[in-house]
């Protein structure tokens, strides 16, 4: 074994959930340890909805205006691309609060920018290329993370351990943490393709029978999320990328000769969809949040705001037993849990119902006709609930944590 370090908080993960609860616990003075297992942040097909919730507290946080800064695409309304054309479907113009859109960015300049900030405050370290492998036990008490880097094994011990490290996590597996299983018929395929002159101007959603396509405006260039049966991605290899193109031409005209841009499946990358859940995400000195608490389906794209939301009420709770001192009672654990939970499900369910009644019937054939998504825009309550739902989910936090130590200025940090 290397090195044997204490810190207050080791968290490992930087995704949207470590890099926003290590931020928001530093800038209240509490000593904290980011593990992130990557050199940086830059992976591709990463999901990217930064949502009035997330833009909300990113405003609380005196974050909004450097986030705006950062090149990004705005969409106030939500498109359904059908056989007859584009139907406009839901609009976040009339939801309550300062932001009433959905801001598209990188999630690489993202969390580099909540990262570059918690630099600034000297009770927070971000440790790269670090991956945590297992836990610290002491009886059944979780006292830090063990992880590897170019140098070797090390120990961190610390006053709490947070699990941020996504779907797959390996410190939920090694605290003996099994999730429930809600199940996903689809997986996702991504690709890229330049965009050109006369294409749609907004990112929108295509549904024909049989398939299913989620298009992203990246401004230079589309990002598509192409929606297949689960387990379907070998199948879909067997038949050869030229047919993949041919589907995609089929599906959408405008991009002509531009699909000959995926020249092989290495253009590609395969999201295998899992919604899952933790019956308890907790145990002594431990907290699971993020993914790793609640794999999202890609519906309605909220995963990284449901991760941001569970670090700020996370926050609130955690930053003054911290900075009193000693172990965190498990009862601010579990009282974590039980304001976060009734969002997590709720969406969840919502989720599961566009699965179920939806994608898994457009799968079937059954799609449904064009005058639905006419329709659905006319009925107030709906038309209401959708963009509330979208834009800020269910339960949205703010920011309870204060400011305890003076950040460094930019120049100095840099």
């Amino acid at each position: 074994m290397g090195r044997i370090e204490t810190t207050t908080v080791a968290i490992a993960g930087g995704g949207p959930a470590g890099a926003m609860l290590a931020l928001q616990l530093a800038r209240a003075g509490v000593e904290v340890v980011l593990l992130e297992k990557h050199a940086d942040f830059l992976r591709d097909f990463r999901g990217d909805t930064i949502h009035p919730s997330t833009l909300q507290v990113l405003d609380e946080l005196g974050l909004a205006e450097e986030f705006h800064r950062i090149p990004h695409r705005k969409t106030r309304r939500i498109s359904v691309y059908t056989d007859e054309g584009i139907q406009p479907f839901a609009g976040l113009e009339n939801i309550p609060g300062k932001y009433k859109y959905v801001a598209f960015v990188p999630q690489w300049d993202f969390l580099n920018m909540i990262t570059e900030n918690a630099k600034r405050y000297p009770t927070f370290k971000l440790v790269m290329r670090a991956e945590a492998y297992d836990v610290i036990r002491e009886g059944q008490a979780v006292r830090g993370l063990r992880y590897r880097d170019a140098e070797g094994e090390h120990e961190l011990r610390a006053t709490l351990t947070v699990a941020a490290d996504g779907r797959d996590s390996r410190i939920r597996r090694m605290a003996a943490l099994v999730p429930t299983d809600i199940g996903a018929p689809m997986d996702v395929v991504w690709f890229r393709v330049d965009r050109g002159e006369g294409d749609p101007p907004d990112s929108f959603l295509r549904i024909s029978s049989g398939y299913m396509m989620a298009a992203i405006n990246r401004e230079s260039y589309w990002q598509f999320a192409y929606i297949i049966p689960k387990g379907a991605a070998g199948e879909l290899r067997e038949a050869g990328v030229e047919a993949f193109r041919d589907r995609v031409r089929g599906l959408l005209p405008f991009l002509g000769d531009r699909v000959g841009q995926v020249r092989a499946w290495d253009d590609t990358s395969v999201l295998r969809v899992q919604v899952n859940r933790l019956r308890r995400w907790h145990r002594e000195g431990l907290l699971c949040i993020g993914d790793a608490a609640h794999a999202m389906s890609p519906v309605f794209g909220v995963g990284i705001n449901l991760a941001v939301q569970d670090a700020v009420a996370a926050a609130n709770a955690l930053a003054g037993p911290l900075r009193r001192g000693g172990p965190v009672p498990r009862s601010v654990l579990a009282r974590i849990q039980r304001r976060r939970m009734p969002p997590t499900v709720i969406t969840q369910e919502a989720q599961r119902f566009v699965q179920n009644q939806v994608i898994k019937r457009v799968f079937e054939g059954d799609t449904p006709p064009p005058a639905v998504f006419r329709l659905i825009p006319r009925v107030p309550l709906v038309r209401d609930l959708i963009p509330l739902f979208v834009g800020h989910g269910v339960l949205p936090e703010h920011v309870r944590t204060p400011e305890a130590l003076t950040p460094a200025p930019v120049a100095q940090r840099a």
